[in-house]
């Protein structure tokens, strides 16, 4: 029976998208759906909810929990991560928190900055754990990580193990669909071209029926500015870069050393920028969760496919049905030519029964690699810091994210993490 590894299955409206969506595709049939997690009872509820799915939609699938992560694991020809190493408390509060205290403030924190650098260096031991136990019992599994931050484990991953893998992000797919919808454009017959990295891709290309629609973009995005909208850093970014990026304003405002400033404190309204945005999200979702537990494993419980690339890989390697979807691979071969082969980078990628091939794209425009490169120096040396286990790559790392550097004192930021590296404890390796 072949099978299907979902690790972190505790999360259970993300493992109904996924592994639901896999529900449906025929050439499935027969799978075996393997969940593990450390929590036990969010398990449970996830493969409740999997088991009553199945028998709606009359899907031929073996729904198994495992409390052995190698028996998880062994013989999967596809395994999901979609782990948090430290969850809302106390990782997340600690990742916020301290760096507050210094006057730097934060809005996603799980991609770069502070943040996302202390998330890196609490799951990149966790998550090459997870491909050495493959590289023993799954060694041809496709690995297919969900996890932030997205370009450093990535990197971790593809440059440290053996294994086939793939990071997949929602940001890509939904990119020209939102942007349209928000700028009252049509979006039928779109071509596009997405590239750069995880959460600063570009919108290299975008054409209907032939026809460039950037300039109508532009314009559309110009006049929205005139009013107060949830996406004003992207259009900012656009105005003054000429490109649209893929992930969103609250997510770009950390990314930069433009927007979240202690000396112009009226850019956050100005541009409508939520601080502590993924703290407000963790409570609201802790308080919600009783509520959304119910509904989800209720016998009405049904699924439509969602916009998740998981199934659609797993169907086109299966089926021998190309797919082309944007997925985080390293830079080997230079596949964007401008910018270090050593980077973890966003492209289109070809899934097919010979696996994942990732395109090439050429250069990026000057600016656009040059903001890339912003990002992509601290993430490198962050996954520095977490094999070698040495403090200095960790200051390194800090003193290099734009934000952070824009906002504090190199004192500071080494102290800071320090601090962070105390409060973190266990959750962390201990660094020379």
């Amino acid at each position: 029976m072949s099978k299907i590894t979902f690790i972190g299955a505790g999360s259970t409206v993300f493992v109904k998208n996924v592994l639901g969506d896999c529900m449906l595709v025929p050439a499935l049939d027969g799978f075996e759906f393997a969940l593990y997690d450390i929590d036990a009872k969010r398990m449970n509820d996830s493969e409740k909810l999997l088991t009553q799915l199945a028998e709606t939609l009359n899907a031929n699938v073996t729904i198994r929990s495992y409390t052995d992560r190698k028996q998880a694991l062994k013989g999967a020809k596809y395994v999901f991560n979609a782990i948090q190493v430290g969850g809302y408390k106390p990782s997340t509060v600690i990742d916020f928190e301290i760096p507050k205290k210094y006057g730097l403030r934060q809005t996603i924190a799980d991609t770069v900055g502070i943040g996302g650098i202390f998330r890196s260096l609490r799951t990149i031991p966790v998550m090459l754990d997870f491909t050495r136990d493959m590289e023993e019992v799954a060694p041809d599994a496709l690995f297919m990580n969900y996890t932030n931050p997205m370009a450093s484990l990535m990197g971790a991953i593809q440059m440290h193990s053996g294994i086939q893998s793939v990071g997949l992000c929602h940001s890509v797919q939904v990119c020209t669909k939102e942007l349209f919808k928000h700028l009252d454009l049509d979006h039928s017959r779109i071509e596009e071209k997405i590239a750069g990295i995880n959460h600063m891709a570009w919108l290299l290309e975008v054409k209907q029926d032939g026809k460039d629609l950037y300039p109508e973009i532009k314009k559309r995005a110009k006049e929205k500015q005139k009013e107060r909208h949830h996406d004003m850093v992207r259009f900012k970014l656009m105005e003054h870069f000429g490109y649209y990026v893929t992930e969103s304003s609250e997510h770009n405002a950390e990314y930069h050393p433009y927007f979240i400033k202690s000396n112009y404190p009226e850019l956050i309204d100005q541009l409508n920028i939520p601080l502590d945005e993924y703290p407000r999200r963790c409570e609201a979702q802790i308080e919600n969760w009783e509520k959304v537990q119910k509904t989800l494993t209720s016998e009405r419980v049904t699924h439509t496919r969602s916009k998740e690339y998981g199934s659609r890989i797993i169907e086109a390697m299966e089926t021998n049905v190309p797919f082309k979807f944007g997925g985080n691979v390293l830079n080997t071969g230079n596949l964007i030519s401008n910018l270090p082969e050593k980077a973890t980078v966003e492209v289109p990628c070809i899934a097919d029964r010979s696996g994942i091939t990732p395109t090439y794209v050429g250069e990026l425009p000057l600016q656009l690699a040059g903001l890339n490169h912003t990002n992509i120096h601290s993430q490198l040396l962050t996954i520095e810091a977490a094999i070698t286990k040495k403090k200095e790559y960790i200051y390194q790392a800090a003193l290099l994210d734009p934000h952070t550097k824009a906002e504090l004192s190199i004192d500071d930021i080494t102290a800071m993490c320090d601090e962070m590296i105390e409060a973190h404890g266990d959750y962390l390796p201990k660094y020379q």
